[in-house]
């Protein structure tokens, strides 16, 4: 009994039954712990001591790394049914959700044995030899010149803000990797790609106010998002009316070992599954482009509908 009241006790608090779910969910560092929860890593190792002297978390230690985790047996199956109990639509836990899918994507990403062998030349596409090429060739001739003002959602390295640099008179590139915006702005430090930047932003909340932007990009973004009707929503939102917004992503695959090696949280996507997305996000749709390969690819424009006063450039439409 004293065992049970001390478990008890120890979730008895909101931001200590936030840390069991993410626990429940796999094995997190308290760094990854302050970036999903935004808490301080004081605050946080408080919490995290008082549920392993619970026997509630087992701490692993790898290196200098110690992960923490829901423990075996009895004390794991107890926080187990605990967590059970709480409502599935908690806007708190679903935004703990959203936060940790991000942050085992970076790590699988910056894990990827391409990703420490390439650097700046790194991308998805290429680490899993999709036809990067078509892909870049169809955006060209979809994106027209005098394009305005792009966010690339998801920047990476900023690759695809480097090629469509010459077309547009703006561009912002958003990224919550460190590591990915060092190389991008490594790679855009040229000349002629000053009007180019980037910024660390997440793409549930984007740090931008104004529906500015006359093209936004969702390139190989979607199938890492715990929640893609919300990156729908805000990238909308930033898009200026009669602006596009473009997603290039897989088509449904079989290739479960990505939900694994690289942490994808959706096999591809259908077009009946993007088309009520993007019809759901209130934008109309264009032609789809579908790009075959090692792995098929499709790219989906749609467009913001436009006030009577707002002129947009018109993208070129490419037969599927």
């Amino acid at each position: 009994m004293d065992r049970l009241l001390i478990a008890l006790r120890a979730t008895a608090e909101p931001t200590r039954l936030r840390l069991l779910a993410l626990a429940a969910r796999g094995a997190f560092c308290v760094m990854e712990f302050t970036g999903i929860l935004g808490q301080s890593q004081p605050r946080l190792s408080r919490h995290l001591k008082l549920l392993g002297d619970a026997g509630l978390l087992e701490r692993v230690r790898e290196g200098a790394q110690v992960w923490f985790t829901l423990p075996a047996g009895e004390a794991g199956a107890l926080v187990r049914d605990l967590l059970t109990r709480l409502p599935e639509d908690d806007q708190i836990l679903a935004a703990d959700r959203r936060q940790a899918a991000r942050v085992l994507a970076e790590r699988a990403r910056i894990a990827s044995e391409s990703f420490r062998r390439q650097g700046a030349d790194w991308d998805e596409m290429r680490a899993l030899d999709l036809p990067a090429a078509a892909v870049e060739a169809a955006l060209l001739a979809l994106i027209p010149e005098n394009a305005g003002r792009l966010i690339d959602i998801g920047t990476g390295t900023g690759r695809l803000l480097e090629l469509l640099a010459p077309r547009i008179s703006q561009g912002l590139g958003v990224d919550a990797s460190k590591q990915m915006l060092a190389l991008a702005r490594s790679r855009l430090s040229r000349a002629d790609l000053a009007h180019c930047a980037v910024r660390q932003a997440d793409m549930y909340r984007l740090p931008l106010f104004d529906a500015g932007y006359d093209v936004a990009l969702l390139h190989m973004v979607l199938h890492y998002a715990e929640s893609p009707e919300s990156v729908l929503a805000e990238a909308v939102r930033v898009l200026r009316p009669g602006g596009t917004l473009i997603v290039v992503d897989l088509a449904p695959h079989d290739r479960a070992d990505l939900t694994e090696r690289l942490a994808h949280r959706w096999s591809g996507f259908s077009d009946d599954t993007m088309r009520q997305l993007l019809t759901g996000a209130g934008l109309s749709l264009g032609e789809r482009i579908v790009v075959p390969g090692n792995m098929q690819m499709t790219i989906w424009p749609a467009h913001r509908p436009q006030s009577a006063e707002a002129s947009a450039p018109v993208l070129a439409q490419t037969p599927a």
